[in-house]
């Protein structure tokens, strides 16, 4: 299978509302597949679509082969940003129950089970209700209730969202460890860095239309070498009515700069005014593409 998801010219409306238009787009199989936009553009709309939670008005769906809502239910699983288990039931009992409905044995959900606790770091909590967990114990748990039935399609929604730099880590290595084992990973998220760094290929989606689909690399070619990262000692008060500086992002130490004009001009603008202790002409990062796409133009 070449594809895990295809869309074919899908368009959802509410009402008057177009939540998306005519979107296309193919998700490879055994890939990290990133979704980004801003919240309201249509990634959850056509997420639910790709789930079949909602119908498109218009066009096609296949996922994992099939257009049948039915055919793919059982190999497909979803993490949604807004957590929830069953608080009475012990983990032990909550991650059975997930697996036995799409469709696991008891004996091989014992020892996945068995796996996935040391895996995600979680000693002793099997027999403890979900109740009793720290917020990020449940985060886990719920990462692992997604993935005890050994999905082919893997759908998480802000997957790293609360957790602190440890936890992050481990889930992390969980994902890529199911990409490992043949699943396609779907994820919407807002960390750009994570998506930079984790997703083989990334899709934006902004007012239901899709503006970006491709690698980071071939992402970042569209928009060209046209930034500059610097360090001076004046900081980011010596930019200010530089001719060719057409926006900045200042970090504080360091600021990232889109030039209208050349670079050489730039920075000997640059030098007139400060000493400069470092400089970089850069490709924009995907935070710096996905803010000139999404921040509103002035008339």
């Amino acid at each position: 299978m070449k594809d895990a998801i295809v869309l074919r010219d899908v368009t959802k409306r509410f009402g008057p509302v177009s939540a998306v238009s005519n979107l296309s787009l193919a998700v490879p199989a055994g890939s990290i597949y990133g979704f980004i936009g801003p919240n309201g553009s249509g990634k959850t709309t056509t997420l639910r679509m790709i789930m079949h939670i909602l119908l498109p008005d218009h066009g096609e769906i296949e996922v994992l082969g099939s257009r049948d809502t039915a055919a793919a239910r059982d190999q497909v699983s979803y993490l949604p940003e807004e957590r929830g288990l069953y608080k009475k039931m012990t983990v032990r009992r909550l991650l059975r129950y997930y697996a036995k409905l799409k469709g696991c044995r008891r004996p091989e959900i014992d020892a996945d089970v068995d796996e996935w606790m040391v895996r995600m770091d979680l000693p002793g909590v099997l027999d403890r209700t979900i109740e009793t967990l720290s917020k990020g114990m449940s985060q886990k748990v719920q990462f692992i209730s997604a993935v005890i039935s050994r999905p082919a399609l893997l759908i998480l929604d802000e997957p790293f969202s609360g957790l602190d730099p440890v936890n992050a880590q481990v889930l992390k290595d969980a994902v890529l460890e199911m990409r490992r084992r043949g699943a396609t990973v779907v994820f919407s998220t807002h960390d750009m860095d994570t998506a930079e760094k984790m997703c083989d290929r990334l899709f934006m989606i902004f007012k239901g239309t899709k503006v970006l689909d491709g690698t980071l690399h071939d992402i970042q070619e569209q928009y060209g070498a046209d930034t500059v990262r610097v360090r001076t000692t004046g900081g980011v008060e010596v930019l200010a009515g530089i001719p060719e500086v057409e926006s900045l992002n200042d970090f504080g130490q360091m600021q990232d700069v889109r030039l209208r004009g050349d670079a050489q001009a730039f920075l000997a603008h640059l030098i007139a005014r400060t000493t400069v202790l470092h400089f970089e002409v850069t490709r924009p990062s995907l935070q710096d593409i996905f803010v000139r796409i999404a921040t509103p133009r002035e008339s």
